[in-house]
């Protein structure tokens, strides 16, 4: 066992242990630490790490939300919390880029789950306030003629939207939570988390200590399944569903200035009315590396931690070169500079799962799932670290209890 901060020691005590430290929980343990809380923070890896969701040199960050107004406090948050953690820190977390949400005028393209997600988008926007512009396609065209469009587009323009750089800003927290006294056990298992209910202390199990909590928040991802499938709480575990996703970078030989940020936008491109008809791009996060980062997402094959594959096969890569890539951005050569291959957590509704167990009051469920989590994380991170310890501030979270089944 890798462990950072203080020794193991079992029968200790603490204010909340945090069970796995990707975007939600180095998010939490960061503003755990912040309120003097005595914390303890649990990895089976290192974080950051290339193991489940939370890697792939950026992720896309946007003000209005489609998915749901329920979701704006917590990004609006998350962007001045990651301006709070570079000024502490020294690292580079968010970039403005713009963001540019595209899709034909008189298609009702589903996105996340939610029909006409470009207009549900601009309404968004219109109720919080949030700076836009609506393009048509003569205007996105002028703008950005790096995009080969049909000329039926509208575009929903944001310029406070960019990117944040997931690995760093987990680094940054895990850096400060360690700074403020929480500890960090890496490359320690956990094999069970116990509630006895009744207000007594959580036990925590790993696979080398034994430690307690008066509150324990599981941010497991991908392995949140696991965590679910004792019998007393098996009722949770078709609530989450682990998909296989891909991302690409494609090299734009001749015209790396074109696809550098402050030239081109992130982007979410909903080209027809199937499901499948989309993808999603950035700017280049390397100068020394320019390149079109795209992906999609798929949710036909279900997979787990255990048996994902993590390789990505040229013939994945030609596929998606071909399919989206090669009639919309004239510029980009059909050669990958790099693929990787990571896992979406996803619910029925679509919607983030923030709620502690019926059986155990005093564990926490925390999953920002669905394919749209990231953004939101440091937000919801503060959030759940307020509601732990009974402060005030954060975002409400009532929208994001597991909905009733009976």
């Amino acid at each position: 066992m890798a462990v950072t901060g203080h020794a193991t020691q079992s029968g200790r005590h603490y204010d909340a242990i945090v069970v796995g430290l990707g975007a939600v929980g180095a998010a939490t343990l960061c503003q755990l630490a912040l309120r003097g809380a005595r914390v303890l923070g649990i990895d089976r890896f290192a974080p950051p790490h290339d193991r489940g969701s939370s890697h792939g040199e950026s992720r896309i960050t946007r003000l209005a939300i489609g998915e749901g107004d329920s979701y704006v406090p917590l990004v609006q948050r998350s962007h001045a919390i990651w301006r709070e953690l570079e000024a502490r820190t020294g690292r580079t977390l968010l970039t403005q880029t713009g963001g540019l949400v595209l899709a034909p005028r008189d298609s009702a393209a589903n996105h996340h789950g939610k029909p006409d997600f470009l207009r549900r988008t601009i309404a968004c926007a219109e109720r919080y306030g949030i700076r836009h512009e609506v393009l048509d396609a003569a205007g996105i065209r002028a703008r950005y003629p790096q995009f080969a469009l049909q000329g039926d587009e509208i575009g929903y323009f944001e310029p406070e939207a960019g990117f944040v750089r997931p690995e760093e800003a987990i680094a940054a927290q895990l850096d400060v939570a360690r700074a403020l006294g929480a500890e960090v056990h890496v490359g320690e298992r956990v094999d069970a988390v116990e509630d006895p209910g009744h207000g007594g202390a959580v036990a925590v199990q790993t696979d080398t200590a034994r430690y307690s909590a008066t509150q324990v928040v599981v941010a497991a991802g991908p392995w949140l399944p696991d965590f679910l499938g004792a019998p007393a709480r098996a009722a949770w575990q078709p609530d989450f569903e682990v998909y296989r996703q891909v991302m690409y970078w494609f090299d734009a030989p001749g015209a790396a200035a074109d696809f550098a940020p402050g030239r081109l936008p992130i982007f979410i491109w909903m080209y027809g009315d199937a499901q499948e008809d989309y993808m999603y791009g950035f700017p280049s996060a390397d100068p020394a590396r320019p390149a079109l980062k795209v992906a999609t997402e798929q949710y036909a094959v279900t997979t787990t931690p255990g048996t994902l594959r993590r390789e990505v096969g040229a013939d994945e890569a030609s596929a998606m070169y071909a399919s989206r890539v090669a009639g919309r951005f004239p510029q980009v050569a059909p050669r990958a500079l790099q693929t990787r291959a990571c896992m979406y957590t996803v619910t029925p509704d679509r919607h983030f799962v923030v709620d502690t167990l019926p059986d155990a009051p005093n564990v926490w469920i925390a999953s920002a799932c669905s394919g749209h989590g990231f953004k939101h994380s440091a937000g919801l991170g503060e959030a759940i670290a307020a509601q732990l310890l009974g402060r005030p501030g954060g975002a409400d979270l009532s929208a994001f209890r597991r909905p009733s089944r009976g």
